[in-house]
């Protein structure tokens, strides 16, 4: 049976459908004076690939519904599905390592045309990746594997360049620093359980020791925080850190989001509202909220264009059953910051709508 999705992940959802950059501009973050984003790269195009059949059949395997990126990219799964008229079934993992074995277990016994990896490795489920090779069920994930690409027994993985991801967002905190002529001192916090949070976090805290003001920039800490237990772990954590590494923690670092969701609360009991937060992803719904409304501590996130990889998913899947390789496209990811001044960039929304227009187009042989 497959698991319903949680009424908040629906809302998620379908805002991110709307426009996953929606009110949100590239421009100057709230005071005091922090860098402003860089003008988007334009986004490359996905190439044309092979029209669609009707009736063929998805299992999404979420690793957890709780992680916005996880939601907002099978919510575009799901209209793409609709549109070209496939069936697409979810079933929530919960971040619970034995439930997500089971669940691709039982996904496999029901004989789907393809499986999507929302947001784990095939590779810590080896005998049913082997058991899908052997059934001929497709594979492909999001955030599934350590980059972009074929591999690992995955037709294809759907993401942005974690290096390019760690890189912005590592760039925005010592910019940041520049700009109030502070040092920098930077909590990791990361879930080692994934390849791809594990590339971010190694990145991240490679180019924040590398910086021209060493030893002036320093990593504090890496701290390993499922995120599955991020809503509990961050707000006993908090006040630890601060305790620990007291004014020389000046900024927090996160492979996600999610781990920013609780911590504002703990950082003002804890006397620290100047710590700036800066996610490397997704981009959640609930992040760029509070990064829009100026009242968090959170002050930028590294967005992916999720509804767009929603599509790009069952790009990939119809390419692998009609037997036509992998696209190759790895789309851009943006750094979003609050609204600034007025010369900062407009919404992505036009551009992402012309990108899924254009699958459709492919699949559907229709302009």
């Amino acid at each position: 049976m497959s698991t319903p999705v949680r009424p908040w992940c629906r809302l998620a959802g379908l805002l991110g459908l709307l426009g996953l950059y929606t009110g949100l501009a590239l421009g100057a973050a709230p005071a005091p004076a922090p860098p402003q984003s860089p003008p988007p790269a334009p986004m490359q195009m996905p190439g044309s690939g092979p029209p669609t059949e009707p009736g063929r059949s998805v299992i999404y395997l979420a690793s957890d519904f709780r992680n916005g990126g996880v939601t907002g990219v099978y919510r575009a799964l799901e209209e793409a599905a609709r549109l070209t008229r496939w069936q697409v079934h979810a079933e929530d993992g919960g971040g619970a390592s034995e439930r997500i074995g089971q669940q691709f277990s039982q996904a496999l016994d029901r004989h789907p045309d393809a499986l999507v990896l929302g947001g784990f490795d095939p590779l810590a489920y080896p005998e049913q990746t082997r058991m899908a090779a052997r059934l001929h069920v497709v594979l492909v994930g999001w955030h599934a594997a350590q980059n972009p690409g074929p591999g690992a027994g995955l037709f294809y993985n759907v993401s942005t360049d974690p290096a390019d991801v760690a890189r912005m967002a590592a760039d925005f905190v010592l910019d940041d620093a520049r700009r109030r002529q502070k040092p920098v001192g930077v909590v990791i916090f990361n879930d080692d359980q994934f390849s791809v949070a594990n590339t971010k976090t190694q990145a991240m805290k490679k180019r924040i020791e590398a910086c021209e003001d060493a030893p002036r920039c320093q990593v504090l800490a890496v701290e390993n925080i499922r995120i599955s237990e991020a809503g509990e772990r961050i707000p006993e954590r908090v006040p630890q850190l601060s305790r620990q590494f007291g004014p020389a923690w000046t900024h927090s670092l996160a492979i996600n989001d999610i781990y920013f969701d609780s911590i504002n609360f703990p950082l003002l009991e804890a006397g620290r509202p100047d710590i700036v937060n800066v996610s490397a992803g997704d981009g959640s719904i609930k992040a760029l909220s509070r990064i829009r409304s100026g009242r968090s501590q959170q002050a930028a996130t590294v967005a992916e264009p999720l509804s767009l990889q929603g599509y790009q998913l069952l790009d990939e899947i119809n390419r692998a059953l009609q037997g036509v390789g992998p696209s190759g496209y790895v789309p851009q990811a943006l750094l979003v910051v609050a609204p600034g001044p007025a010369e900062a960039q407009p919404p992505l929304d036009a551009v992402v709508d012309k990108l899924k227009k254009r699958y459709l187009s492919s699949w559907l042989g229709r302009p």
